[in-house]
């Protein structure tokens, strides 16, 4: 892809001023569309040392207004960024809805300069490349537009921009030693950026590479490619739009699955007595693994699901009665905020991530996508679809950066949950816990039995699995829990203490 460039491009002033006069209002119009239609846009900078992708952002921002985008400069991760899966700190630098993010190198710094220094080991390549082409996949899937942007200069020219850079004490800061060895070895890097383009170079997010000897060409350039890009994606709204007001949201119907959720034994029970001699012991072992999994940096994830009244907070109180407050969060999953809508619907559960040695608890979860948000109507039968493989790919990227992933789906029977309902309404100090909602949604138990069948069948993997905890005993189910967790960590405690 860069041996066929013509480095030599260039524009005289009069053609750029020309140009710039109608390329800068068409952008600005552009971004006030975007903004009405709640367009969000990721505008992503690579390109060799010294080849302007500053200047060219500088160029960029003066079209647009300085109230709908933010620039991020992204360098060598922080101590914090570390201690999260490495697409963490650009899912937390994600815009909203109408909004535009751009970014001074991105989250392809991990396979070039990263890699370049070593500081990406040549094992660690694959796993990166596929994160990366699922964080894009998942975005653009999304509604996002994401317009990558290359800059490309030869290692003549790049070497000219270091030594006039470096012949003034203001801006001889800006060449890193790095820099300079990069140019030295300019093929070998070459390589590396050619081998980047070439597997992320795809049809949802293809690169555009700029000649960018002429700072003139490279600008009137990456207008013309926003101004396209952005043109395509308006049409594309806009004709949803009317389709959508045509056409009434589709209500989905079940699929033929295999009925998990039946081979559950709900006659699994435990006395009173064997619960509370059996929770103490547990509880102190929990207790000894959290210090344990702080001490080896191990991040610990785990999800609840289940039925209503099915038994997920009391298990989740039990859990954490003796671990230290300092090393856990629970995250109450309720529907999205407006906030929180105007963002990719996995956002909000990135931003909660665990650093490593801490344990994230969420109750109810991401899989709200295919279970309320899929019988509901909250999104299409497409989006709600290919969650499942989004899904796998966000718990792929936790378990590869070192999380133990856990996730379990709390089982009663329709039965049990009737009675549980009851018991809440005539306790007064319960009865908080039940609403109108809670028996609207019993009405659709079948429909959330298919649903929730497809979810385990799709989504349960070796690294990240789900487990069904028999629940119609609320001590068997909580002692079920702990033991689980307890499995799961001391068997990541003997494959580090083995490797």
């Amino acid at each position: 892809m860069l041996e066929k460039l013509d480095l030599t491009k260039k524009m005289d002033k009069e053609e750029y001023k020309e140009k710039m006069e109608v390329l800068e209002v068409r952008i600005g119009k552009l971004q006030r569309e975007c903004k009405e239609l709640g367009i969000p846009v990721m505008i992503a900078f690579e390109g060799y040392g010294a080849s302007g992708k500053g200047v060219q952002i500088g160029k960029l921002i003066q079209a647009l207004d300085p109230r709908g985008f933010e620039v991020y400069a992204v360098k060598t991760e922080t101590e914090e960024e570390r201690m999260h899966p490495f697409m963490w700190r650009f899912w937390t630098k994600m815009p909203a809805n109408g909004r535009i993010a751009i970014y001074d190198s991105s989250w392809y710094r991990k396979v070039l300069v990263d890699r370049f220094d070593k500081r990406t080991k040549k094992k660690e390549l694959p796993a990166a490349y596929d994160s990366i082409c699922s964080f894009e996949k998942q975005l653009t899937d999304g509604g996002m537009v994401l317009i990558k942007i290359f800059l490309a200069i030869d290692k003549k020219e790049q070497k000219k921009r270091f030594r006039k850079l470096m012949d003034s004490e203001d801006t001889a800061w800006r060449v890193s030693e790095g820099d300079l060895k990069r140019n030295k070895e300019f093929e070998k890097y070459e390589q590396m950026n050619e081998e980047m383009l070439v597997r992320t170079d795809t049809d949802y997010a293809p690169w555009n590479i700029v000649e960018a000897t002429d700072r003139r060409f490279a600008t009137a350039k990456i207008y013309s490619i926003i101004i396209e890009t952005l043109s395509k994606k308006i049409k594309e709204v806009q004709r949803a739009k009317e389709s959508a007001e045509r056409e009434p949201l589709e209500k989905t119907k079940g699929t033929l699955v295999d009925n998990i959720l039946a081979q559950a034994d709900l006659t699994k029970t435990v006395t009173r007595e064997e619960y509370k001699e059996r929770i103490e012991k547990l509880q102190d072992k929990i207790e000894k693994l959290h210090g344990e999994l702080y001490r080896r940096r191990i991040p610990v994830v785990l999800g609840f699901e289940g039925w209503d009244a099915g038994g997920k907070g009391g298990a989740v109180k039990r859990l954490t009665a003796k671990m230290d407050p300092r090393g856990f969060v629970v995250h109450p999953t309720a529907s999205p905020n407006d906030i929180e809508r105007a963002h990719h619907y996995l956002w909000r559960f990135w931003t909660a991530m665990p650093k490593a040695g801490h344990v994230a608890i969420f109750d109810r979860t991401w899989y709200g996508r295919v279970m309320v948000e899929r019988i509901e109507g909250f999104c299409t039968k497409d989006e709600w679809q290919r969650a499942y493989k989004e899904i796998n790919d966000m718990e792929r990227d936790l378990t590869d950066a070192g999380a133990i992933v856990l996730k379990f789906w709390m089982q009663i029977d329709k039965d049990e949950q009737e009675r549980r309902f009851k018991a809440r309404q005539e306790n007064p100090e319960k009865q908080w816990k039940i609403t109108d909602e809670d028996w609207r949604n019993r009405e659709k138990w079948d429909q959330y039995e298919v649903a929730v069948n497809e979810m385990l069948m799709k989504t349960s993997t070796t690294s990240a699995p789900w487990i069904v905890v028999e629940g119609n005993c609320k001590y068997y189910a909580r002692i079920r829990v702990l033991e689980s967790v307890i499995e799961a960590i001391e068997e990541r405690l003997k494959k580090e203490q083995e490797s």
